[in-house]
């Protein structure tokens, strides 16, 4: 019979996968939902949010470094977010493939660059003492540095929400979601409103790169190992899908994590490919399917 609190700490342990991977595809999910964008540099951006909280938290160590390594990163992030969609991704919406190529030879030559300023074996951030411990609940342990990054997932998931759906701002960004020409035609700033949604969906992807570095080394490719499960949560959940994407990062966080009771963690990086593909083949749409003329057309 397999020991409760076995079992409970995986559920938890999966929990805190699915916490990464919400924060980590949800630039993806507002991306393409909006834009029909493909960014293969997206985990690239994560990558940087890493290495934005390496230099924050030699600069400011202590108990404030953390926060204040989110908060830089947030905002180095956005500003590469919006650099990339100006320069590169702006002039080819129109061609999703030649973005997808474009993307993935920017994300080439960010990691070649990473690789020639920290090195290509990674650097490591010290958490501060107090993430060091753990917070028992009777024979269960829970780390408090992944309780942090489960807290941090669901404040980050619940803003985003509140934005989107309490602001003018996010009132715009619906309306081109559902009708880009009708938008146009109406006022709004289509371009504008891309702009800020793929800065703020690469803000996000900072902020995941922070919560990966307390976990462990920063490396040139960190971002890569996760963004082919971000790429999932996003298909799995409905494209542009806000709520489908928080859903189907919990229901691959907890099938990997409670598949590696059975089988080595390798395996059941295969049993969760296996798993969105019959999903998918049952549901095309995803866990939540969008209406929208953007998506249709």
């Amino acid at each position: 019979m397999m020991d409760p609190v076995f079992l409970v700490g995986q559920v938890f342990n999966g929990l805190s996968v699915a916490s990464i991977y919400v924060l980590a595809a949800l630039g993806l999910a507002l991306s393409f939902g909006l834009m029909r964008v493909i960014n293969m540099a997206h985990g690239e951006i994560v990558m940087a949010g890493g290495y934005v909280a390496f230099l924050v938290m030699r600069l400011l160590p202590g108990p404030l470094g953390v926060p204040a390594a989110m908060l830089a990163a947030f905002l180095a992030a956005g500003v590469i977010g919006a650099l990339l969609e100006s320069t590169l991704i702006r002039p080819l919406t129109d061609r999703p493939l030649d973005t997808l190529l474009a993307t993935w030879g920017v994300s080439l030559i960010v990691q070649q660059a990473a690789r020639d300023l920290f090195g290509a074996t990674g650097v490591s951030v010290t958490a501060p003492a107090w993430m060091g411990g753990a917070i028992a609940l009777g024979p269960l342990s829970m780390p408090i540095t992944r309780l942090f990054i489960l807290g941090s997932a669901i404040l980050v998931l619940g803003g985003l929400t509140l934005f989107l759906s309490k602001t003018r701002v996010g009132l715009l960004v619906r309306a081109v979601n559902q009708d880009r020409p009708t938008a146009s035609a109406m006022g709004v700033s289509v371009r504008g409103v891309d702009l800020l949604v793929f800065a703020l969906g690469s803000a996000v992807a900072g902020v995941a790169g922070v919560v990966l570095a307390l976990l462990g080394p920063v490396t040139p490719s960190v971002g890569q190992s996760y963004v082919v499960p971000a790429f999932l949560v996003v298909i799995m959940g409905g494209l542009g899908s806000i709520r489908g994407t928080t859903i189907a990062a919990v229901i691959i966080g907890l099938f990997s994590a409670l598949a590696q009771i059975f089988v080595d963690v390798s395996f059941a990086q295969v049993l969760m490919l296996v798993f969105v593909i019959i999903f998918l083949q049952f549901r095309p749409q995803g866990v939540v399917a969008i209406r929208s003329r953007a998506l249709d057309a």
